[in-house]
């Protein structure tokens, strides 16, 4: 087992009892009324996603909590948090407790809401913060959409302190962006494609941690993307400042002459960036400034991918594919096991004040049971996300969640050997 959130963290050999939904015991030969057999295979803490797009309500042809919280599970994943750019937008207690009943409904995995920041994610009048977080959110943000507007951010971040939650940003300067439809560099220019500067991340973070510092509020970069930015977390979590952020594996996998073929699935915002960027993200994740591993995993059927690059809807698939890429780099020697692990569990808990993260004695028993070295060649039909959107497609992956429990239930078996 791997519990890198331990006071002493803990990788050894040995068994986990769980009893009425929780972690009762953990030692060697346990005794137990039914014995699950995972020999050789990893026992984590169930996985934490805090950058999900369920996209219902309103766009159920691309992805529903049914297909995507099954996607979810699959992954190896417990708890996600999903995003507000739904239609309706989620500014309003209705639609967080709409999402909210749904998800108990499903019954699989947990889903906590994120709350728009702004009314319909127009970045002009704040949304109903208070209502959404007595009906169930653990976050405010307008992803997809920044907060071009400091006045407007200022009185958010006081309103986030106040009801204790984080703003989590979309961080991207519009006006240095307009119009990139992928990173401005060489590769872009090469095959003719508008690019937006990396400097467009990086002067949104630095404005906002000016108004963080100024407020105190608690403040989360989403899907970061260029050195620069990680030099500016670095810094401001050196002086003290509650800033947290996360990366998404196709930013540690891929760079920008993944696009030099114009695959749409390659188009995300934040778009793929250059090698250098790439590499200071795998330096910043391996010395914990990168807090967590968040997918981004944003559905999209073939009538938004399925026209010219730089028409397209940005976003790829992220949940199914997010534990092989990084076991790859474990494997490759770049990142640590126990690196990876915290940053797909206790990161994320504490970025966002979630419950699980751990496998501590009495703590509700949601984990993952992993094969690291499980292979498949992914292919549309392997995955169980409603939209079929990853470069990753036709690739051969290695590392797998062969099961996943909530609250000491299952709710995904790989080989259906317990159904």
């Amino acid at each position: 087992m791997l519990d890198p959130a331990a006071q002493r963290p803990v990788d050894q050999l040995a068994d986990v009892r769980i009893q009425q939904g929780r972690i009762v015991e953990i030692g060697r030969g346990l005794i137990a009324p039914r014995i699950i057999d995972v020999t050789d295979l990893w026992i984590v803490p169930g996985l934490i996603d805090l950058h999900v797009h369920l996209r219902e309500p309103g766009h159920e042809y691309k992805e529903d909590i049914e297909t995507g919280t099954r996607a979810a599970a699959a992954g190896g994943f417990t708890t996600i948090c999903c995003m507000p750019n739904t239609k309706p937008v989620n500014d309003q207690r209705a639609i967080t407790e709409l999402i909210v009943r749904r998800a108990q409904e499903v019954g699989l995995v947990r889903v906590r809401p994120i709350g728009a920041i702004s009314q319909g994610l127009e970045g002009k009048l704040l949304a109903e913060i208070a209502e959404m977080k007595e009906a169930g959110i653990v976050a405010i943000s307008d992803d997809g959409r920044p907060v071009m507007n400091a006045g407007l951010l200022r009185r958010a971040f006081e309103y986030a302190k106040t009801f204790d939650l984080p703003l989590v940003q979309h961080a991207e300067d519009l006006d240095l962006s307009e119009g990139g439809a992928m990173n401005e560099g060489a590769v872009a220019t090469r095959i003719g494609i508008k690019g937006q500067p990396a400097c467009a991340e990086s002067a949104m973070v630095a404005r906002d941690l000016e108004i963080v510092e100024w407020t105190g509020a608690r403040y989360h970069v989403a899907h970061v993307s260029t050195a620069r930015t990680v030099a500016l977390v670095r810094d401001a979590k050196r002086r003290g400042l509650p800033v947290t952020c996360e990366v998404t594996p196709h930013h540690l996998a891929l760079t920008d002459e993944a696009c030099s073929h114009y695959d749409t699935r390659t188009k995300v915002m934040p778009p793929l960036r250059t090698t250098a960027d790439q590499e200071a993200l795998l330096e910043a994740l391996a010395d914990g400034t990168i807090d967590a591993i968040a997918t981004d995993h944003a559905p999209h059927s073939s009538v938004e991918k399925d026209v010219e690059f730089e028409c397209a809807a940005p976003g790829m698939l992220g949940l199914e594919t997010a534990l092989p890429i990084l076991l790859d780099f474990v494997r490759m020697g770049t990142l640590d096991e126990k690196r990876v692990i915290a940053a797909f569990t206790g990161g994320p808990a504490r970025a966002f004040g979630l419950s699980g993260g751990s496998l501590a004695i009495g703590s509700v028993a949601d984990l993952t049971v992993i094969d690291p070295e499980r292979a498949m060649t992914l292919t549309p039909d392997a995955l169980l996300s409603k939209s079929k959107n990853s470069p990753f497609l036709g690739q051969k992956l290695a590392g797998r969640a062969v099961l996943t429990f909530v609250e000491g239930r299952l709710v995904y078996d790989l080989d259906g050997r317990m159904k």
